[in-house]
């Protein structure tokens, strides 16, 4: 039973790392003069931590930069029992050892019309009888400001990515992103699943594979296109109203980040997500007629945003 957990954990290290890298370097070409900076961090049993944070110093002209705060995370984290994040859902592995590896990416871009992007892709392992592994992950897209043309071409890397199983993760994926307490959707969503094993170890590992894969392509092109758009003071406030939101689902709602801390990871690392500028202004409301408030009343609802493509043959 070890070596299976072993090979299945080789296999998946091996890309989780190559995509880590790969996406540290596509991220770098869209921002000038910035790199990542971390460290390797070995933990016990084996494992490895490779935080990768890029951020603009405070007082650096951030215009200049197409970034303003990044993370690619790459984590591995041998040990006696899974925290609680993780087994909420499947309170059959409690206390048994587990091995769980990670690729975390977040992108807070400095202009306001392009969205801010996050990208989840891990795998868990348990040497029980039999052996219990499990995929999962997703990307979603964070918008401050609508535009059609993003949101269906992001929709649509997702769903060639996945295939015939877009529409549920989709809907999942609109499931989890949600403030509840606001009821308000995060953004305009993408694709989510959890305790995927479907097909075997190989198959599971080829979705997983062909989602982090289309992942930073698709960013990347609504990036470029909407990275040359001129914005000001008024855009930049409205994204802090708006990366307050973000803030408020990685601390009350996301799974990961209560997994990062229950599970005794670098606060450092598991709080890298958040944005760096953050504003909450008291019962705060767009303009009616707004971009602010199109984003409210046309984007952030529930919407399908493939049909409309697929019916005009396009």
């Amino acid at each position: 039973m070890a070596d299976d957990v072993d090979n299945m954990v080789s296999s998946v290290r091996a890309y989780f790392l190559g995509l880590q890298a790969e996406l540290c370097a596509r991220f770098e070409a869209l921002t000038d003069n910035a790199r990542y900076r971390g460290s390797d961090i070995e933990t016990p049993g084996g494992g490895l931590a490779r935080p990768r944070v890029l951020a603009a110093p405070f007082d650096d002209s951030l215009t200049q930069r197409g970034i303003e705060k990044s993370a690619v995370q790459f984590t591995h984290s041998v040990g006696a029992a899974l925290p609680p994040a993780a087994t909420e859902r499947n309170p059959n592995l409690a206390g048994l050892p587990f091995q769980a590896l990670a690729v975390s990416v977040i992108v807070h871009p400095h202009n306001p019309y392009v969205p801010t992007c996050h990208m989840n892709v891990r795998f868990f392992a348990v040497a029980s009888a039999p052996v219990t592994w499990y995929f999962g992950g997703g990307f979603d897209l964070t918008p401050c400001y609508g535009f059609e043309e993003d949101a269906v071409d992001w929709h649509r890397a997702a769903a060639q990515a996945v295939g015939a199983h877009y529409p549920d993760m989709k809907a999942r994926c609109d499931d989890y992103f949600y403030l509840s307490h606001r009821n308000e959707a995060r953004g305009i969503g993408g694709i989510f699943f959890d305790d995927w094993t479907e097909g075997g170890f190989t198959a599971s590992l080829g979705l997983v594979s062909r989602v982090g894969d289309a992942f930073g392509p698709a960013y990347e092109a609504i990036f470029r296109r909407r990275a040359v758009q001129e914005y000001g003071e008024p855009q930049r406030h409205w994204q802090a109203l708006r990366r307050g939101r973000y803030a408020e689902f990685n601390l009350a709602i996301d799974r990961g980040t209560r997994y990062g801390l229950q599970s005794g990871r670098r606060v450092e690392s598991v709080l890298a997500s958040l944005p760096p500028l953050v504003r909450w202004d008291y019962d705060h409301r767009p303009p009616e007629g707004s971009q602010e408030a199109r984003l409210m009343q046309e984007f952030l609802p529930r919407r399908d945003w493939l049909g409309a493509v697929d019916k005009t043959g396009d």
